[in-house]
This record gives structure tokens, C-alpha cells and sequence, in this order.
């Protein structure tokens, strides 16, 4: 399958799987809203004839006073309206009124008065001073019977003496969800027919400056002579991206040799260096030879293990053990590795319990350090401006255990989990681009060949828990 017929299916997949989802969505809305729009008004209503009909229910004429007969003359009312293009010609409502013991008093339709509605929701509810509302079907196998059932209370000073309650059959409401239903499925139709027409158009070009690529690199590949084709945007930064590949290509043998002339050539100036330092001790006092020619000595000796460490740093998911694992104080670890953000805006305070020993580890210093580095940094990245990260040192049992903690915003849950993959990161606050998403990956490898393990979870009141635990040295 050409891939221009590729890029159109899978687009218009998921234009068609979008605009389903959406047409979906739309249309299951719509009768709820308008429903609920309907038993908005119908608590208007019921609350404007609760008060109107308050003097005849506290007289003890609901029933054939002024109220009941005007309501009742409601049902031979005219309407005559055309609403939004649908004829109405009368009134929907029924109302009836029970007393506070629920019994229906008066029934505008006739048929329920003296029946006890005490356990009916919109009944039930309103009588205890709460909001009551019901939908009830006339024939429960039937949706199309549902009546909605809006109440209010009668009151009598502080104290509701009755319920009034509206109802109005949702079959009235009907033909409009129908033709807005109608309306959003047509529009929908229409909308994926432009996304056809605009995905044929796409899918087109993007054939197009893909072929001629491709035909590009298939000549480059057989070694014929090949002029890079014409193409526009991200195409064609793609092309030159493909012919400088190309010329670079022709000349990685050339490469090759300066690499490994450039590797040869690190170790020379090493060796100067600590000649230069030998050399250092004989014309200086002996204070200042002594002090220069060490610190060239060690600046030397850094120099050489960066470069062995950097290289190994690669391999460090492959490595069984640590080849010469040192005895390693953990206080002087720790001011190492935090020593490099003390020109973060976000302070970094080391903290020791009082009552343990100078705890020692084994293992590789170098690794240790970084893994440290790691997570301070990351507390420090996700710390608000002026705050501050702490590292505590502790130990219990057998086991040492360092811990990083900062007030920032927290890992969300469902990056819990994840947080430790590879090439996984999460945004910056404030706007700040992602990390590589390889420092805590790194730090749970280096901690697992330790012999420990490394955890992060979330701080009571907010922020961030790295917790580093470690095997403690063997004593003597």
C-alpha cells in the first residue's frame, strides 16, 4: 500500500472516529439539556402558583376556590403559538396540591384527588424541606410516557402545611430534540465530507514530496548521480538533511581516523601535565611547589577519570558489579554532589541525624556523585523559585538512606508508575522545556548495582520524596 493511501486512511480514520465521538456526544446532550432547561422553568412555575394559591389551601378552599377554578380553566385556554416552527394550541400543565401529610387536596386533571402521594419524590422531598423533583413514566415499558414532576411548598409562615406540584409530559419537548438531533447529524455528515476532500488534498501532496525523496534516496543508495528534488517546509529541510547526510556519509572513514587520532592525541597532553607538575616542585618555595604541583597532580588525575568514567557512563545498564568498589564517606558524597547548585535560586540544605555515626558505603564515587546530582537537580527543577530542597542523611538497620525532598508541585498519578523509563519526563513548572528523560532511568540503574534502590513519591502538603537507599559498609 503506497503510503500517500496510508496517510489518507489513517486520517480519515481518525477524522470519522473524531466527528462519530463528537456527533455522539452532541446527541446524547441534547435531550438531557433541553430537559433540564424544561424542569428549570417548570420550578419557576410551581414556586409562582405555590404563592398564588397559599390564601385558598390556608382557607380550606383549594379545591373550589378562586385558584383551583382559575387553574382548571386553563385546560380550555387556546394557545395558538407557533414556537420555533411547532404549533402549540394548549396548555401541558397539570397541577395538583397535597397537605402535609402528603394526600392529594386538589387535582387539576381530576383523577387522583384523595390519593396519598406522601412517598412520590417531588412529594416526599419538598414536605422535608428539600428540592423535589420526579420523572415518572404512565407506562413503564414506554419512554415515550415520561412525565416530569417540578414541586414547591405551600408555607404557612416558616412551616410548609402543603406541596404544589407542576407536571408536564417530556413528550411536549420531543419534536425539538428531534430536530436538533437531525440538525447536528446533518452538519456532522457535511463536516466529514470537507475533512474527505481536504484529507484527498493532503494526502496528495504529501505523496508528492515524499516520492520524489524517496526516488532521491533510492539514487543516492545505487550510487548514481542524484539532484536533490524541490520540495517545500519541513520537506525540504528533510532533503538537505538527506544531502548533507550523504556528504558526511562519504567521509566517515575520514572521520573514523580523527576520532581515533583526537583519542590518542587526549592521552599526550595528560602526560604533560603531570611532568609538568613533577617539574613544578624544584624552582617554587616549597609551600607553593608543594601546593601547585598537587593540585596540578589532581586536576590531572580528574581530568583522566572523567574521560573513563564518561565512557563508561554508555555502558552502565550492561555493567553485572562494580569492578573496584571504594569505601566511600558519605558526608563528603553528599557535599560533593550538592556543591554544584549553590548558585541556584532554590537553596539545597544538607541535614545529618545527630545520633548515628559517619555513615560509609561502597562502591563507585563517581556514580554515586552523579546519581546524587541527579536527583538535587531535579528537586531544584521542579522547586518553586526560592524555595529550598532538603537532603538528609539516615540510617537504619543495615541500610543508608539518603533522601531529597522539595516542595514543588508533585508527580500526578499517573505518572507515578512511569517515572523511571526511559526517555520519560514530565513539563517544567513555569513554562521550562522538558528534561532528556535519561537522569532518573540513570539513577535507578547505578542505585540497583549498588545493591540499593532508589523511590519517588509524593510529600504530605505537597512536593516531591527522592528517597536513595543504600547497603552500609561492612564495619572495620
Amino acid at each position: 500500500m503506497r503510503i500517500g493511501l496510508r496517510i489518507l486512511l489513517g486520517y480519515f480514520l481518525i477524522v470519522a472516529l473524531a466527528a462519530f465521538l463528537l456527533m455522539r456526544v452532541f446527541t446524547q446532550e441534547i435531550k438531557p439539556g433541553v430537559r433540564q432547561a424544561m424542569e428549570d422553568t417548570l420550578a419557576d412555575t410551581a414556586n409562582v402558583l405555590a404563592e398564588l394559591a397559599t390564601d385558598d389551601f390556608l382557607a380550606g378552599r383549594i379545591d373550589d376556590g378562586r385558584f383551583a377554578t382559575r387553574v382548571r380553566a386553563l385546560r380550555e385556554r387556546t394557545i395558538d403559538a407557533s414556537i420555533w416552527g411547532f404549533r402549540k394550541a394548549q396548555a401541558d400543565y397539570r397541577v395538583y396540591v397535597t397537605d402535609a401529610a402528603g394526600t392529594v387536596v386538589f387535582d387539576s386533571s381530576g383523577r387522583d384527588r384523595g390519593r396519598d402521594f406522601s412517598r412520590w419524590n417531588d412529594v416526599y422531598l419538598t414536605l422535608r424541606g428539600r428540592y423535589g423533583a420526579r420523572s415518572t413514566r404512565s407506562d413503564p415499558a414506554d419512554d415515550g410516557t415520561s412525565v416530569m414532576h417540578v414541586a414547591a411548598p405551600i408555607r404557612d409562615g416558616n412551616r410548609i402545611v402543603g406541596v404544589l406540584t407542576v407536571a408536564k409530559p417530556n413528550s411536549a419537548i420531543a419534536p425539538f430534540i428531534a430536530r436538533s438531533e437531525r440538525t447536528i447529524l446533518r452538519w456532522g455528515f457535511v463536516l466529514l465530507g470537507t475533512a474527505l476532500a481536504v484529507g484527498l488534498l493532503a494526502a496528495w501532496w504529501l505523496s508528492r514530496q515524499l516520492g520524489g525523496l524517496r526516488r532521491y534516496a533510492d539514487k543516492v543508495t545505487a550510487g548514481e548521480r542524484a539532484t536533490l528534488p524541490r520540495a517545500a517546509g519541513e520537506f525540504g529541510d528533510l532533503g538537505r538533511a538527506l544531502e548533507t547526510m550523504r556528504e558526511r556519509l562519504e567521509g566517515k572513514q575520514y572521520v573514523e581516523r580523527y576520532v581515533h587520532a583526537l583519542t590518542h592525541e587526549l592521552k599526550a597532553p595528560l602526560a604533560a601535565v603531570r611532568s609538568a607538575s613533577e617539574l613544578l616542585e624544584a624552582p617554587l618555595p616549597e609551600a607553593d611547589r608543594a601546593r601547585f604541583a598537587a593540585s596540578v597532580r589532581e586536576q590531572s588525575e580528574r581530568m583522566a577519570q572523567m574521560i573513563d568514567k564518561l565512557l563508561a557512563l554508555a555502558a552502565v545498564e550492561h555493567r553485572q558489579r562494580i569492578e573496584d568498589p571504594a569505601d566511600i564517606d558519605v558526608a563528603t558524597l553528599v557535599d560533593a554532589a550538592v556543591a554544584p547548585f549553590a548558585d541556584r535560586d532554590v537553596a539545597v540544605r544538607v541535614r545529618q541525624a545527630s545520633d548515628i555515626p559517619v555513615p560509609r558505603t561502597r562502591g563507585d564515587v563517581f556514580l554515586l556523585r552523579q546519581l546524587l546530582s541527579n536527583l538535587v537537580d531535579n528537586a531544584c527543577d521542579f522547586s518553586p523559585p526560592g524555595g529550598t530542597v532538603d537532603v538528609s542523611v539516615s540510617v537504619t538497620a543495615d541500610r543508608l538512606r539518603i533522601a531529597v525532598a522539595d516542595r514543588g508541585p508533585g508527580i500526578p498519578d499517573y505518572a507515578l508508575p512511569r517515572v523511571f523509563e526511559r526517555f520519560y519526563s514530565l513539563p517544567r513548572p513555569g513554562g521550562r522545556s522538558r528534561s532528556s528523560g535519561l537522569g532518573l532511568a540513570f539513577a535507578a540503574e547505578v542505585a540497583t548495582l549498588h545493591g540499593g534502590d532508589v523511590r519517588l513519591e509524593n510529600r504530605d502538603g505537597g512536593g516531591t520524596l527522592a528517597t536513595l537507599e543504600l547497603p552500609l559498609a561492612p564495619a572495620g
